[in-house]
């Protein structure tokens, strides 16, 4: 028996997107789409996106037109066997390009831009809570557990599998408490490799979620991002693919981090990032920040009130049993 189900539901991302009721209000997207200035913000926030992508596959594309992008807000409901409500566990993005010379539509990668109330639980809940009053900052035990198996049985689900044909790529910005070494390895498309002195929370969170994470800078970036995946980033996607990625993550970033990614001097050989880098240009975007960070603790309590508590004895349960893919995979290679 399935404990543990999906249901997933698209919405369009364009200049007529409206935040659903159970949308995470911090999440990005749907924080350029509030307020007066809701429309202008998403029609100025695609377009970026369409030139950027049009700047990276200049091929065949002398009038720097030729790709339109097409986001898609995938929503992520778990259902829990013998119980009634559904908790909105996911949002990610899913991007599709339009061919304007062929008249074909690509199909994109899925993740992207990654919302997770169990996410804002462990680190605006359980990680602020374990280190009250403690004089050294330290993680709880088994930090990220629940939210690593709940991901990794979404991606390998039937669910998930009838949706979509490749696994996620998540890309995030770089942490500005890391520094970050040039490489000599350099991809045509994600550009220039970068990696950090040290392993940061947010990739061991990752790591636990399955994912792998390599730093690229790509052609006219300010800076690298990270790309978290599984499998081989480099060859399991087509450049476009990949560019759909960059092109909708880079602008977003230039919105919320515009310190970082429009910055007047791009990332050297060994690179620092600087949220209070004076030398950068804001977009005239409308992004509330402030917001999203105070947010973030909100919408923690509410999955702690929604879906751990209720579900507590039940989870840890079922998180005891879960045997990730990759447990499987090793499983059977030893009985072999």
């Amino acid at each position: 028996m399935n404990y543990i189900t999906f249901n997933i539901k698209r919405l369009r991302f364009d200049e007529h997107y409206q935040p659903a009721d159970n949308t995470r209000i911090t999440t990005n997207f749907a924080n350029l789409a509030r307020g007066a200035s809701r429309q202008q913000n998403l029609r100025k926030t695609l377009a970026m996106i369409d030139r950027r992508f049009n700047a990276l596959a200049p091929w065949d594309n002398p009038t720097a037109d030729r790709y339109a992008v097409q986001l898609d807000i995938i929503s992520v409901d778990i259902h829990i066997a013998g119980k009634s409500d559904a908790f909105p566990a996911i949002e990610v993005l899913k991007t599709s390009i339009i061919d304007r010379t062929t008249k074909q539509r690509i199909d994109g990668i899925v993740g992207n831009n990654f919302s997770s109330y169990v996410r804002d639980y462990d680190f605006s809940v359980v990680l602020p809570e374990h280190n009250k009053n403690k004089p050294n900052f330290s993680i709880p035990p088994n930090f990220g557990d629940l939210h690593g198996k709940l991901f990794q049985c979404f991606v390998s689900s039937r669910e998930y599998q009838q949706h979509f044909r490749k696994p996620p790529v998540i890309c995030l910005s770089v942490s500005d408490n890391k520094t970050y070494q040039r490489t000599g390895n350099q991809h045509p498309v994600l550009g220039i490799e970068y990696q950090p002195d040290d392993s940061s929370l947010t990739e061991q969170y990752f790591k636990k979620m399955g994912l792998n994470v390599r730093y690229f800078m790509p052609a006219q970036s300010a800076a690298p991002l990270a790309f978290y995946f599984f499998g081989d980033l480099l060859n399991d996607y087509s450049n476009l693919e990949l560019i759909g990625t960059i092109s909708t993550m880079e602008t977003f970033q230039k919105i919320y981090r515009p310190e970082i990614y429009n910055a007047h001097i791009a990332a050297g050989n060994r690179y620092q990032p600087n949220l209070n880098n004076p030398d950068h240009a804001p977009t005239d975007i409308v992004y509330d920040r402030e917001e999203r960070s105070r947010l973030a603790v909100e919408q923690g309590r509410f999955a702690q009130e929604h879906f751990i508590r209720p579900h507590q004895r039940l989870l840890e349960q079922w998180a005891a049993q879960y045997l990730s893919p990759e447990t499987f995979l090793t499983e059977e290679r030893a009985i072999a």
